[in-house]
């Protein structure tokens, strides 16, 4: 448990201290200070990836890879179909409350107030 807390720490440590060091190298090359990030943020992920919650996350992100590869993703046809049928009620909802906000404006406007 200690272990890992001090795993994860230092893991932290490391990307903060690639951010540092990104902004202390300020008159350098940009391609440097983004590498050194980049080593930064490898070398955490590889830290973290030893503790216990590390290991938790990779086995997660493997089982969701499994069950990713399961899904049936639908045709082509059927993403423009469902598409098309979202475009078309947000049309008639918006034309639909247009019209509600016309005739609450004109029976507040007109006949209630008297302004028309």
């Amino acid at each position: 448990m200690l272990s890992d807390n001090l795993k994860l720490l230092v893991s932290g440590l490391a990307v903060v201290g690639a951010i540092a060091l990104f902004y202390t190298l300020g008159d350098s090359s940009a391609l440097v200070r983004a590498l050194i990030v980049v080593a930064g943020v490898i070398a955490a992920a590889g830290i973290a990836l030893t503790s216990e919650p590390g290991r938790a996350v990779w086995q997660f992100t493997l089982a969701t890879r499994t069950e990713v590869r399961k899904v049936v993703w639908p045709t082509r046809r059927e993403t423009a179909q469902s598409t098309m049928i979202v475009i078309l009620m947000v049309l008639v909802v918006g034309i639909f409350l247009w019209l509600l906000d016309a005739i609450s404006f004109w029976a507040i406007y007109d006949l209630a107030l008297g302004l028309g």
